[in-house]
Parts: structure tokens; C-alpha cells; sequence
């Protein structure tokens, strides 16, 4: 927890009261049962009405003493142990904003979700639990035991057998706890995996009908969690009849010895009484103990997990003093070589190119050829391994990080929009454009034509994901968001394909004509997407396999001539 400690600054005076007043309401439920065996000793015993009265009002005070004590720590440590999880969960998330598409490789999504979601509960509960239950226990334990050996302290020998018995027992059963709670957040991930990947795919599982299947697949990891959590619980399960077994065991000890002090006439019956109620504290403080060890498992599990993000650093580095201006959208590969992390086999081999400020690239290539990665090297969502990529002179990995990404503009493949209004959308491109500004770029991306058919216009709803428009709207809005940047360098990765021909050329002529100066660099599989570009290069296994214009691959390259005359085919056929 030491690396953690710094997040709880805000909490610090959180956490210093609750253990506080924790401590005096274990003082004022210790002070009852002595007050009651003076009662019962020497009020009963000398029927002083007055002096039973007195005392009982004092208990009735501590009782009232240790119930707003307890209130107040309760609140402490709440506002203490949920607000030092805030703060954990509001950084862990901070640092997966700042991983790279590398460190986003090595988690599953539904892992993160768990870790900032459950695994944060879990430290925030434990926190709170060490402020108050661990406190509690402990003191709780040592003054019931003091006020016992006060009491009579030959009858308190019994906790020279009792407390190793119980410890021991204890440690035994948090020792079978720690591997069974690692693997129950091992379970809640795989649970969650499933849950959020057929909610995302709900429309493919009923248009295959596959909800049979899916219901299996959940049945499967649903049930092994049961089974994990099932485990876990039977060890609380079998703890508490043995430590109460030891309670009771305890107490008929305490009566036999004790009742025989009190016919000897060594012991007062209001401190037998007294006696038990403190043996009984003790034991209780043990279960306490135990019951906070289990969860300190737990949250140890949860903090090592939180940490994998804390220690997990960004493939993407800064240097000190970065460029902070891109100059141009000229555009430079030398000699770039690039191995996705845990890989061996180089994805893309020696790819050499360049292009100026300002001209149109198309990249063609069948499935699998990694158009997509040497495109995605150019913001630095992965660094090369070998080489250099230079935008406007200038090698990409000495920019300010931010700097270089709003000046390329990047349309992924997968669009994403974000529930809220259309506006809220475009304004991910440039949070202070104005409603002339959006429409503008709406309308390069041939987007205007169904937005101003909206009642709402830009305040029209979107649903998360943009379920409610179709993969070819959802990819001009994508589109539209890119320009408002007013990018030196706009990729489009296969950002046009769910989009008619015809709108498709509406789109490359407005670019033609509006966006002269901003490099353009077009992913497609369409040869109509790329034809009018200044340079086009063919991809192949990871190397470049042609480069040139239209005419001059019709000519060179076996495949764009292959992938030309098969798509022309298609268009006669049809």
C-alpha cells in the first residue's frame, strides 16, 4: 500500500479521526461491564438504590458515548477509505488514457474495467476496514484483556490456551483464503469479458441465433465463479462454528472455575459476570481479526492489480525539451522495420516513401498486408523498431506528444461515437468550433445531407457506439469529427468502405478542393477510393510491393492490376 499512501492526502484528517474516535468507543464499551459487576457486587449486595441508579446512568452515558463515537468513526472511515479509492481510480484511469496501443495490447478491456471498477471497491472497503475494524479488534482485545486480568488474573490463565488455539486456527484458514480470492478476480474478469463482448455483439447473436450458445458460454464462467466465490465463503463458514465452538468452550471453563471461586468466597458473582462478558470481547476481537485478514487478502489482490496499471510505463516516450510546431504535412518513412511487442516476426520490412505537403497517398493491398499498422506509426500509436517516420522534417518521436496528434488527423477503421448529441461529437475534433464550423465539415464529409434532415439538427441524440445510425453514416460523422481539426494530415483508414460509390467520389472531390495543402492519406480496398491519387503504394506481406500513380501500377504491379480488373468486372457484371 505504500505506493499508494500519496492519494489519500486529501482524506488525511479522514483517516486520522476515525482510528481516534474508534479507540474511544472501545473505551466506553470496556467501562460497561466493569459498571455492571460494581452494580451487581456491591449495589445489589448493599441494596444502595442510589448507588445503583448512579451507576446505570453512567452506563447509559458510555452506552450513548460509544454509539456516537461509532457513528462519527463510521463516517470518517467511509469518507476516508471510498475517497482514497477515488482518487486510485481516478489515476489508474488517467494512466490508461496515456497507454499506447502497445500497453492496450497486453489488457483485456474487460480486465481494466474490473480493475477500475470492482478491485477499486474492494481497497476503498478495505481502507475503511483498517480504520475501523483493524483499530477496533485490537484495542478491543487489550483492554478487555487487562480489565480481566484486573479482575481475577489466575482465572485469566485461560487465555494462555485460548488465544494461540484461536490464532493458529486463524492463520491456517488465511493461508487456504489467499489463492481463492486471486482467482475469484481472475473469475470476475472472465465474467465481465463475456458480458460486455455479447452486449457489443447482441445484434450478431440473434441475427445467427445464437442466444443457446451464448447462455452456455455465460453458464460456463458464471458457474465457476459461483464455484470460486462458494470456496472462499465455505472457509468463513467453517470458521466461525470453530471459533465459537472455542467461545463457548471458554465460557464453561470460566463458570466452573470461576463459580467455585465464588462458593470459595474469592470472587464476586458480578465479576464472574463481567468476566465472561470481557473473555467473550476478547474472542469476538479474534473473529474480527480474522474477518479483516480475509479481506486484506483480498484487497492485496485487488492492490496488486491496480499497480500492473500504476508500473505499467508508455511504449511511447517523450524527450525533454519536444518540438512544439509541425511545420508541414511532408511526410517521410526511411528505412522503417516495425515488431508488435511479444512478437518475433517483423510485420512491416523496410518500407521507404515520400510525399509531399499537401499531396494524396492511396494505399491498397489485400487483407492482412498492414496498410492499417504503417499508417498507425505516423501519431505515434506505435514507434517504429527500426527506422525513422519524419513529419515535416522532423522525426515523429521528437514532438510533444500532443502536439503532433492534433496535427494528424486519424479516421480508425472501427468508428466510434460517443453517447450525447451530435455537436458534443464533432467537438472531440475542436472543442470551441462553432455550429458554422461543424456544419462546414459536415458537409465536406457528405454528412449534411442526413443531419439537416434532424428535427434536432446538431443536438440530435447519439446512443452509445452510434448505434442508432448506419456504418456508413457513423463513418462520415467519424469523417467530419477528423476535419474539424484542421489537421496537417488527415488518414483515412478504410473509413469509406461502408459508404456508397457515389458518395465516396462526392467525398475524395471535396477533399480535392477544400483541404488543398493538408496531405491526405487514403486506406481502401476500392480502386475508385485511390485512382486520383498523387502516389499509391501497393502493400504486400508488409513490404511495399509497388509505388506510383494509377497508370503506372496498371502497368508495374501484377497485384493493383489484378485487383483493378477484378473490381471492374464487378461494375460490368452489375
Amino acid at each position: 500500500m505504500k505506493r499508494l499512501l500519496p492519494y489519500m492526502k486529501n482524506y488525511v484528517h479522514f483517516a486520522i479521526a476515525s482510528p481516534i474516535l474508534m479507540i474511544l468507543e472501545v473505551l466506553a464499551d470496556i467501562i460497561i461491564p466493569y459498571l455492571m459487576s460494581l452494580i451487581v457486587d456491591v449495589g445489589i449486595a448493599n441494596q444502595d438504590i442510589n448507588y445503583i441508579v448512579r451507576l446505570g446512568i453512567i452506563m447509559i452515558v458510555s452506552a450513548l458515548l460509544a454509539m456516537l463515537f461509532g457513528i462519527l468513526s463510521a463516517h470518517a472511515g467511509a469518507r476516508a477509505g471510498f475517497g482514497f479509492a477515488a482518487e486510485i481510480r481516478k489515476e489508474a484511469f488517467r494512466r490508461v488514457q496515456g497507454f499506447s496501443f502497445a500497453n492496450l495490447d497486453k489488457f483485456a478491456v474487460s480486465s481494466l474495467i474490473t480493475r477500475l471498477t470492482n478491485d477499486c471497491n474492494t481497497i476503498g472497503q478495505v481502507t475503511m476496514m483498517s480504520l475501523r475494524m483493524a483499530v477496533r479488534a485490537p484495542f478491543l482485545a487489550l483492554f478487555a484483556l487487562i480489565m480481566a486480568l484486573r479482575i481475577n488474573a489466575s482465572l485469566a490463565r485461560v487465555f494462555m490456551f485460548v488465544i494461540p488455539v484461536t490464532a493458529l486456527i486463524i492463520t491456517v484458514v488465511l493461508s487456504k483464503a489467499l489463492p481463492l480470492f486471486k482467482l475469484l478476480q481472475h473469475r470476475v474478469d472472465r465474467v465481465n469479458a463475456i458480458i460486455q463482448e455479447n452486449l457489443i455483439g447482441i445484434r450478431v447473436v440473434k441475427s445467427f441465433n445464437r442466444q443457446d450458445y451464448e447462455e452456455k458460454r455465460f453458464q460456463d464462467r458464471n458457474d465457476a465463479l459461483r464455484d470460486t466465490a462458494l470456496k472462499a465463503i465455505s472457509l468463513v463458514v467453517f470458521l466461525m462454528p470453530v471459533i465459537n465452538l472455542i467461545i463457548y468452550g471458554t465460557i464453561m471453563a470460566v463458570l466452573w472455575f470461576g463459580g467455585r471461586q465464588i462458593v470459595a468466597g474469592t470472587m464476586g458473582g458480578g465479576e464472574l459476570i463481567s468476566f465472561i462478558t470481557y473473555i467473550t470481547q476478547v474472542l469476538m476481537a479474534l473473529i474480527l481479526i480474522s474477518f479483516f485478514f480475509m479481506q486484506l487478502l483480498r484487497g492485496a489482490a485487488s492492490v496488486s492489480r491496480i499497480l500492473e496499471i500504476f508500473n505499467t510505463e508508455s511504449e511511447i516516450k517523450q524527450i525533454d525539451k519536444p518540438v512544439n510546431q509541425v511545420k508541414d504535412g511532408s511526410l517521410s518513412f526511411r528505412n522503417v522495420s516495425f515488431i508488435y511487442p511479444g512478437s518475433s516476426e517483423k510485420t512491416l520490412k523496410n518500407i521507404n516513401f515520400e510525399l509531399e505537403a499537401g499531396e494524396v497517398l492511396g494505399i491498397i493491398g489485400s487483407t492482412g498486408s498492414s496498410k492499417s499498422t504503417l499508417v498507425q506509426l505516423i501519431p505515434r500509436l506505435y514507434d517504429v523498431t527500426e527506422g525513422s517516420v519524419s513529419v515535416g522534417g522532423v522525426d515523429v518521436r521528437n514532438y510533444d506528444l500532443k502536439v503532433l496528434r492534433d496535427n494528424v488527423a486519424f479516421v480508425l477503421q472501427k468508428n466510434t461515437l460517443f453517447s450525447g448529441t451530435l455537436r458534443e461529437n464533432m467537438l472531440w475534433g475542436k472543442e470551441n468550433a462553432s455550429d458554422e464550423e461543424i456544419i462546414r465539415a459536415l458537409k465536406l464529409a457528405q454528412a449534411w445531407e442526413f443531419v439537416s434532415k434532424y428535427q434536432d439538427g446538431l443536438d440530435y441524440w447519439v446512443e452509445q457506439g452510434g448505434e442508432n445510425f448506419s456504418g456508413g453514416q457513423k463513418q462520415r460523422l467519424t469523417i467530419a469529427r477528423a476535419l474539424l481539426k484542421s489537421p496537417k494530415i488527415i488518414i483515412l483508414d478504410d473509413s469509406t468502405s461502408a459508404v456508397d460509390v457515389a458518395t465516396d467520389a462526392k467525398i475524395q472531390q471535396a477533399f480535392r478542393k477544400e483541404l488543398k495543402g493538408v496531405t491526405t492519406i487514403i486506406i481502401a480496398q476500392r480502386i475508385s477510393s485511390v485512382q486520383h491519387a498523387d502516389k499509391i503504394i501497393v502493400m504486400n506481406e508488409g513490404k511495399i510491393e509497388s509505388m506510383g500513380d494509377h497508370e503506372t501500377l496498371l502497368r508495374v504491379s501484377p497485384i493493383y492490376r489484378e485487383i483493378y480488373q477484378s473490381q471492374q468486372k464487378g461494375v460490368v457484371g452489375a
